[in-house]
């Protein structure tokens, strides 16, 4: 699995960006309406609803891939993943 840089719009519970590291983060995620949610990688324990398929098709074609989760894991925090926990209100 490709590591990404997770978003999170602050107006929508639940609605994520990822954005492959290796690529530039897109304009739409600027200008306060985002928040850096963490990394995602191969040692992370991914969102419930994170479609690692899906994402590879959305990045291929967009450069990003939107998805919306109900994981309450990514809102809540967990133990040893501070950055995530702590992007999140």
């Amino acid at each position: 699995m490709r590591s990404y840089n997770l978003f999170r719009l602050k107006s929508v519970e639940g609605l994520c960006c990822a954005v492959p590291e290796a690529q530039c983060v897109p304009a739409f995620l600027g200008g306060g309406r985002w928040t850096f949610g963490g990394k995602l990688d191969a040692t992370s324990r991914l969102p419930l609803d994170f479609d690692g398929r899906a994402a590879e098709t959305g990045v291929r074609f967009n450069g990003f891939y939107l998805f919306q989760t109900v994981d309450r894991r990514f809102f809540q925090g967990r133990p040893g993943e501070s950055e995530i926990a702590a992007s999140f209100p």
